[in-house]
């Protein structure tokens, strides 16, 4: 339960987790506005937010199913990055956060 916490309860978590699913909400909706069928790269922007770890997760996924992955694989993929990526800063967050509690001054300056 602290992994989630550290993983949402936070403001930069909260606003790397809406960026990225601005991004996919975006994505996803870009055939319905646009006039070429979504035959875009829009789909690099949710990559893109999620790297580096996206480019570990779609090579796990490529050998579970081959190279034909399916669309909610990669879906799956950005989701699955987003939250580890959001762990992380979250924990970073929180060991800056007890690194500055540990080093305050002692009279409050």
């Amino acid at each position: 339960m602290r992994c989630f916490a550290a993983a949402v309860h936070n403001p930069a978590s909260a606003v790397y987790l809406g960026l990225v699913g601005i991004s996919v909400v975006i994505a996803a909706t870009e055939p319905l506005w646009s006039d070429h069928g979504g035959e875009s790269l829009i789909w690099v922007w949710p990559a893109f937010f999620t790297s580096p770890t996206f480019f570990f997760v779609v090579p796990v996924a490529e050998a579970v199913w081959g190279l034909d992955l399916p669309a909610w694989s990669l879906i799956g993929g950005i989701i699955v990055s987003a939250l580890i990526q959001s762990l992380v800063l979250g924990l970073l967050l929180e060991a800056l956060r007890g690194w500055r509690r540990r080093h305050a001054h002692p009279y409050g300056g």
